[in-house]
């Protein structure tokens, strides 16, 4: 592997855990700044918080590696099921952000990428994977992956993508955010299908929480 490349490698290993961080003290700090003792003197400067982190939560959410689930967990342990139905709407509309703009890239970006690293299948595979279909893609995906789970995962992938962003510290593979934005990139993915997706995979949460809250 030529030097070049390998430093490369290191600075993109460098500014993943640079987004991990950043993306831990942005849920930290939302949780802070709603951090409001509710009183009757207060009701109408809580509101307003309640409304800013709200907007707030919709961008920091759509963002790679920002745990927004957690932050939409910590609002509601919070305020209660009252907020619930506030935190699943800017959740989907969070992820619905992220899937668009993942979709509205370039395929020339995604390809100087992987050149930039030095992988050379990966952006080779991107060039052929962009004159085809979805039924297409994932033939040629299904017939030249070399694990068996892979092509299981493919062939299910919207239950797949619902279980991602139900596990448990996502954030390492980019968050909600980022998984949506993924989803978006690969072209494996209907606008309806993510949707429908996304509204089941976020419901259980904030449905709980405003059951029972």
């Amino acid at each position: 592997m030529p030097i070049n490349t390998r430093y490369r490698r290191y600075l993109i290993f460098l500014l993943y855990i640079l987004l991990l961080v950043a993306g831990s003290l942005a849920g930290n700090w939302l949780s802070q700044f709603v951090d409001i003792e509710v009183r009757p003197r207060n009701e109408p400067t809580l509101h307003v918080a309640i409304m800013t982190a709200a907007a707030i939560f919709v961008v920091a959410s759509a963002l790679p590696f920002v745990p927004g689930a957690e932050i939409g967990f910590g609002l509601m342990m919070m305020f209660g099921g009252k907020i619930a139905i506030l935190v699943y709407v800017c959740m989907l509309i969070a992820l619905m952000i992220a899937f668009l703009i993942g979709r509205c890239v370039p395929t020339r970006f995604i390809v100087r990428f992987f050149s930039y690293l030095g992988f050379k299948r990966s952006y080779e595979l991107v060039i052929k994977l962009d004159s085809f279909n979805t039924d297409e893609r994932l033939a040629l995906l299904t017939a030249n992956t070399p694990r068996r789970a892979l092509p299981v995962l493919l062939r299910h992938r919207y239950l797949a993508l619902m279980l991602l962003f139900n596990l448990p510290g996502n954030s390492v593979l980019g968050g909600g955010g980022g998984i949506a934005f993924t989803a978006g990139l690969s072209g494996l993915f209907s606008y309806s299908g993510f949707i429908a997706a996304v509204i089941i995979a976020i419901a259980p949460v904030p449905l709980y929480f405003f059951l029972v809250a």
